[in-house]
């Protein structure tokens, strides 16, 4: 396989550039404004240029949550030294981080090296980490990240480049120019023969090779949403609140003005204009006219929007799996338990979903890291990752499948135990009567 060039290696980068900057907008709720007429920008002037309805966030968060580790196997068998070499990172930390940030761009990556013979593992954005495909195998043949510094005299910008092979490390520096102008400053050997860099990829199709993004079904609604809600309050501020009239009242001339309070002249003489003699914050109305009348308009009905709303949250709905209650859609009772899960039930396939590709780049980072501290090869290592339930349940019934699951013989004492987060004494197992079942 022919070793990808530096060019190839940051145009992998350049082509994902721009579009993960629009999921990056739609994530922060800082998109501009659609379907939006010229005039209606006009009018609206920016009072209302960052109105955001943030549910791209909200599908992300919710499948993210959802994607809990809680332990490794190798070789078939629990590790606990692979357990402390994650925790030592802060994984269990980061590694939620990882997959919002993959399924809200695509792609985010892990980085595994070593100092002092202990592993370190970084987690990396798709902003400045790509990985270089082989198009046949899908094998990672290399990566690269980038990022920009000051100038080490603080009057321009460096760009900084680190190239990962299999076969060794590049650390190179530019002046903001292409890649192919920069200098090599370092070549470090890897001696893990294998490219140090594990893409977390959301894919869904085989051609997806930078990712998918779950915010990308959304944008079209979430557009449409945010202009029927810029719609829901322009009639709240121009509308729905009554405007008065009155009849037989004479109309005051004054003077009129610029902005900057001088008089506006026309051919030398003071322009008049006609003004309402009866000020918006007076709370008392006089009409000496005898036959003149007070009334007001009837408020805007924005009833309408709110059905529309509700057909957009619908439509969002149907493409993201996230139930009612999370988009603030809720029936006159409250959900039962079993009526939560019921509706949660496309949310928790969805995020089941994701545990196989995610799984499958953790185990690759498990057997770097195992690499790191045992030497070996990185190939050598059979590892598996432990995912917890992504369906929400109680405690309750938590501890009641489990007791039904120990009763039936499936699991055992101490797997019993740690389902349901109780350690075991060092001294052994100690009988614990658990209501409805047999002493564990």
């Amino acid at each position: 396989m022919t070793e990808p060039s530096y060019l190839e290696l940051d145009r992998a980068l350049d082509v994902r550039a721009a579009r993960m900057h629009l999921l990056e907008q739609y994530y922060r709720g800082e998109q501009a404004l659609a379907f939006l007429s010229p005039e209606a920008k006009k009018a609206l002037g920016q009072r209302f240029d960052r109105l955001a309805v943030n549910l791209p966030r909200l599908a992300v968060t919710s499948i993210a949550e959802r994607l809990r580790l809680t332990g490794f196997d190798v070789d078939g068998v629990r590790s606990a030294d692979l357990w402390k070499a994650w925790l030592r990172n802060d994984l269990d930390q980061h590694a939620p981080t990882a997959h919002r940030e993959a399924l809200a761009l695509g792609e985010a990556s892990a980085i595994v090296w070593g100092r002092n013979k202990r592993a370190v593992v970084t987690i990396e954005s798709g902003h400045q980490v790509a990985v270089y495909r082989d198009a046949g195998s899908g094998e990672v043949l290399a990566a690269i990240k980038r990022w920009s510094v000051l100038a080490p005299d603080g009057t321009a910008k460096q760009t900084k480049w680190v190239c990962y092979r299999p076969d060794r490390i590049e650390r190179l520096t530019g002046d903001g120019s292409a890649i192919t102008a920069a200098t090599v400053d370092e070549t470090i050997d890897n001696p893990l023969l294998a490219v140090p860099v594990v893409p977390l990829t959301n894919s869904d199709r085989v051609l997806d090779t930078n990712g998918a993004s779950e915010i990308t079904d959304l944008i079209p609604i979430v557009d449409a949403l945010n202009k029927i809600t810029a719609d829901m309050l322009t009639g709240s501020e121009y509308g729905a609140r009554p405007r008065r009239w009155a009849t037989g009242l004479e109309l005051e001339e004054r003077p009129a003005v610029n902005d900057d309070g001088t008089p506006v002249l026309e051919d030398g003489e003071q322009v008049m204009e006609a003004v309402n003699p009866i000020s918006e914050t007076d709370r008392m109305m006089v009409n000496e006219a005898e036959g003149g009348k007070f009334g007001q308009l009837p408020g805007a009905d924005l009833t309408g929007y709110e059905t529309a709303v509700n057909i957009l949250l619908q439509q969002a709905m149907a493409v993201s799996g996230l139930p009612a209650h999370y988009v603030g859609v809720f029936g006159a009772n409250p959900a039962s338990a079993d009526g939560i899960r019921a509706a949660e039930a496309a949310l928790t396939a969805r995020a089941e979903s994701k545990q196989g590709p995610f799984g499958r780049a953790w185990e690759q980072v498990g057997r770097l890291i195992l690499a790191v501290e045992n030497s070996g090869e990185v190939a050598d290592y059979n590892v598996r990752v432990r995912w917890a339930d992504p369906a929400t349940r109680s405690k309750a019934q938590e501890a009641d499948a489990t007791v039904k699951l120990h009763a039936a013989g499936i699991i055992t004492t101490a797997e019993a135990r740690e389902s349901l987060g109780i350690e075991n004494p060092e001294a052994g197992p100690t009988p614990v009567a658990i209501a409805g079942g047999n002493a564990a």
